[in-house]
């Protein structure tokens, strides 16, 4: 409550026997030993009341419901803790644990194999572009023509081009069909 250590109720000890005197002395420690036991039934006796106000309003009965609800035990944790002792337990030299080395270094060994095949296809596919481009090349050096120029995108802006006028289509006149006539003798006589 002071927090008095026992040197320092030894000093107050000493300092008292000299002040009192060794006569009165017992009956100083008595009263005060009277003072401190009316002091603690006065703590009990308020404690005792603060309990009795909880419980009558249901104060208790919370704090205990609070505390059910996170216990580990009604949680369903204490398997955990139990499967954590497991695992504290668990040695590595163990049947389980030298299939684990093993799955683990096949899976290792896997890795790599699938990274070394991926390397060679993809070098395998640069290959075969590089190729591709080399053929497409070398026909076009070989047969050199002269291509006529075509005006760049700036120039076909810039010039217009010239439209063709739109005319009707053509089509061969029809001559009128000639009358039938008789000869020019037979004209002349009638």
């Amino acid at each position: 409550m002071f927090d008095l250590g026992m040197t320092e109720l030894l000093v107050i000890g000493v300092v008292a026997l000299i002040v009192i005197g060794p006569k009165d002395l017992p009956m100083l420690f008595r009263k005060v030993g009277q003072y401190v036991g009316k002091a603690k039934g006065m703590a009990r006796e308020f404690s005792r009341a603060m309990d009795q106000a909880a419980d009558d309003s249901g104060m208790k009965e919370a704090t205990s419901s609070f505390k059910d609800m996170t216990s580990a035990k009604n949680m369903g944790l204490d398997d955990i803790n139990d499967a954590t002792k497991e695992f504290k337990k668990w040695d590595i030299d163990s049947e389980t644990g030298k299939l684990a080395e093993e799955r683990a270094a096949n899976a290792k060994k896997i890795h790599e194999l699938t990274a070394k095949r991926a390397e060679e296809r993809l070098a395998a596919q640069a290959k075969r572009a590089e190729d591709a481009k080399s053929e497409e090349a070398a026909p076009k050096k070989a047969a050199k023509k002269p291509t006529a120029k075509k005006p760049s995108a700036a120039k076909k802006i810039a010039t217009p081009k010239a439209t063709p006028k739109k005319t009707a289509p053509k089509t061969a006149a029809k001559k009128p069909a000639a009358k039938k006539t008789a000869p020019k003798a037979a004209k002349d006589t009638a």
